[in-house]
């Protein structure tokens, strides 16, 4: 290991470690995980990240390696001239993606393990530097010329290590130090006030129901904010005017931005279970109460994270992210606020989608020409060139550039007319979406997409109402070079509008069919169609909904809880069952709770703890959590005081396997066994046992199982 003037340098490909404040050890680490990411850094290319992923279904894998998490950052207008600090960089999920936009990256970790996860997953950037320590030994050292600071996921830490009065505060004011004078501070940052944690969702760092709406009563390290508490800290240390973003579902993996220019729409925000590292409750429906909080106006006290900006006025007022695609159709879709007006950009997210955003370019041109002379218009686009960076580095990327439509969609006002039961007027707007898509319909060029939320029916509304207006159709992704019949488009767009919403279920869809005269037959043709370019588009990738079932982390229902209670008359004693050579029976099995001396004690938090002594002679050891179908997440099992290994046959269950050492039990009889096979034995030995016992309905239990295994 090469040394330097001011320390130790350890180099990973052309990413230099800088050792000079490491204290030697490592004061945190999540375990074996740890050495997993590792060996996937070191031996895998970065795109066997996403198989890897699938294949293993691990909440950490998914959270240090997902693609998705570099949006949080990837948005921000970061050029090959701007020097870039990442506080707490870790694994570097954001890393790869601030390499690829600066000219200069520092990122600062206390471990080094991580540290070297991070250096071997980006080996071949050489515009990265990683202060390895703590940040309070680190910080006197920095430059204080940053163009950006980012603090992803770190400002709720700051009490941990700034001692004062004012540890956020202070830690601001110690941050704003290094940004040069029209540098920016980037905070991104869970709220405590987000829908998902009044839904049922635990607190993000204590897995505690309701810490954070509770103001952490119970204390701790970690603080999250509100919008108006941010707010407050920033003006504290100087900071005027604080342009906040909402990232949804949240920061962690963020698919669209939203900001105070550009709220949600009603119906927008659907995708409201993704949390993926343990189970939760579900108390109500999300994207309804979400809805009621947009007519509100309450969005940003509800929206689960917060992207706060401190400096000069960002251009960007909303981004969306197509990154669940196959890498060929990979976009970003940016509003932006230019002194003509709010202009929208599509670009490219990795180089095998530069000919998606110039065939798209094609698509619009002949799109107009097609209903040139129509009431449907095409949103008129320009493709331009633009440099991503400056420098030496510069790449210049295709950038198709629209107009921005004010108006309503045709599904806001379709909606509308469901809500106050107006099918004629309904079946009116259909009529009307349908003699409009149809014009040159025989024409070689089609866009399968003109689904109701795509077509924009501008606010002015001229005496002869909004049947007279022009429509604009705002998205020509995927226009194929081919004739496609109006009904089929027509009926893809109904069937994504009911998709959408299960309010909309109110629809008469028969009547509707047979406007477009298509029989039950033609349709499940239809429907297998659009599978099949759903395929197209994903590459078959898992969506991040099918991955939080693959993980397995259940959610419970207002319902299901109840049954689950309505059940508890089953016998819910722990049975332990003692295999002296004969095999199990009752016999040989007794209650802890009526063998004298024994222990079992439920804590606050929901965990049995199970102490009981076990004679010498034993070979094997069968613990039945209760006698009813369940979800048993075990903690820890020791013999003596040692750790039963979990690898091997040396535990084993009847139950599924759904998350790290937690198992669902469709059955009354749940049993985990402990051989005892290599196990040293006393004269009397010591069995303890940490496990959750959640108790399900057998219907629920076996739906549990059943997606786990798909």
């Amino acid at each position: 290991m090469p040394e330097s003037k001011e320390g130790k340098i350890e180099e990973i490909g052309r990413i230099k470690l800088d050792l000079t404040h490491y204290p030697g050890e490592d004061y945190y680490c999540d375990g074996e995980v740890e050495d997993e990411l590792l060996e996937i850094a070191r031996n895998c290319a970065k795109v066997e990240y996403q198989r890897i992923i699938e294949e293993r279904k691990s909440w950490p894998l998914l959270y240090h390696l997902s693609a998705q998490r570099e949006n949080i950052v990837e948005w921000l207008p970061i050029t090959r001239e701007m020097k870039v600090l990442e506080v707490g960089s870790g694994c570097g999920a954001i890393t790869g993606a601030l390499s690829r936009k600066a000219g200069e990256v520092t990122c600062i970790d206390l471990s080094l393990k991580r540290s070297r996860i991070n250096a071997y997953r980006h080996m071949d950037a050489d515009n990265v530097t990683i202060h390895v320590g703590n940040f309070q030994d680190v910080e006197p050292d920095l430059p204080c010329d940053f163009d950006y600071i980012c603090l992803i996921g770190v400002f709720e830490y700051a009490q941990a290590y700034i001692q004062s009065e004012t540890p956020y505060e202070d830690f601001l004011k110690i941050i704003r130090k290094h940004v040069r004078k029209d540098g920016h501070i980037a905070i991104a940052i869970e709220n405590k006030f987000g829908l998902k944690y009044w839904a049922g969702c635990r607190e993000d760092h204590l897995g505690t129901y309701f810490s954070g709406l509770e103001d952490y009563p119970d204390g701790g390290v970690v603080r999250t904010f509100t919008a108006e508490g941010l707010r407050r800290i920033a003006a504290s240390c100087g900071y005027r005017r604080a342009q906040m973003y909402y990232p949804y579902p949240d920061y962690k993996f963020m698919t669209c931005l939203y900001s105070d220019d550009r709220l949600p729409k009603t119906g927008e925000l659907s995708s409201n279970l993704r949390n993926f590292d343990r189970d939760r409750l579900q108390l109500f429906d999300e994207k309804k109460v979400f809805d009621t909080i947009l007519r509100e106006g309450q969005f940003p006290l509800f929206s689960n994270s917060y992207m706060m900006l401190l400096g000069p006025e960002l251009t960007e007022r909303y981004v969306k992210y197509s990154g669940d695609r196959a890498p060929s159709f990979r976009i970003k879709t940016v509003l932006r606020q230019t002194p003509e007006g709010k202009i929208i950009e599509k670009q490219p997210l990795c180089e095998e989608a530069w000919a998606h955003i110039e065939r798209t370019a094609r698509s619009y041109e002949r799109l107009a020409a097609r209903y040139a002379g129509s009431r449907l218009a095409i949103d008129g686009c320009s493709l331009t060139w633009i440099s991503e960076a400056g420098g030496e580095r510069a790449q210049r990327l295709p950038c198709l550039r629209l107009a921005y439509i004010e108006g309503r969609t045709l599904a806001e006002l379709m909606d509308e007319c469901l809500a106050r039961n107006d099918t004629e007027g309904f079946q009116r707007l259909f009529a009307e979406y349908l003699k409009r898509i149809s014009f040159g319909e025989e024409e070689n060029i089609a866009d399968y997409d003109l689904i109701f939320a795509n077509i924009i029916v501008p606010d002015t509304i001229n005496n002869a109402g909004y049947l007279d207006n022009t429509w604009y159709v705002i998205d020509c992704e995927w226009t194929f070079e081919k004739a496609v019949e109006t009904r089929q488009i027509a009926f893809r767009a109904l069937y994504c509008y009911l998709l959408e919403d299960e309010k909309r279920n109110t629809l008469n869809l028969d009547l509707t069919l047979r406007t477009l005269q298509i029989d039950q037959s033609e349709a499940e043709q239809y429907r297998r169609q659009e599978i099949k370019f759903q395929e197209y588009v994903t590459g078959k990738n898992m969506s991040m909904e099918q991955l939080r079932e693959a993980i397995g982390n259940p959610v419970y229902t207002v319902e299901a809880f109840l049954a689950g209670q309505e059940a508890a008359s089953h016998r819910d004693r722990i049975q332990i069952y003692e295999d002296t050579g004969r095999g199990f029976s009752e016999e040989q099995s007794f209650f802890p709770e009526e063998n004298g001396g024994e222990q079992v004690r439920v804590t606050a938090g929901g965990m049995t703890e199970l102490a009981v002594m076990v004679s010498r002679g034993r070979s094997a050891l069968r613990i039945d959590p209760c006698s009813a179908c369940c979800i048993v997440h075990i903690r820890r099992i020791c013999w003596n005081g040692v750790p039963v290994s979990w690898k091997g046959r040396q535990i084993q269950t009847n139950g599924l396997r759904v998350g790290d050492h937690t198992y669902v039990f469709a059955t009354a009889d749940p049993n985990i066994t402990v051989s005892l096979a290599g196990l040293a034995q006393e004269e009397s030995n010591l069995l303890q046992v940490e496990m959750e016992v959640t108790k399900l309905p057998e219907e629920t239990a076996r739906h549990i199982q059943k997606r786990s295994l798909l």
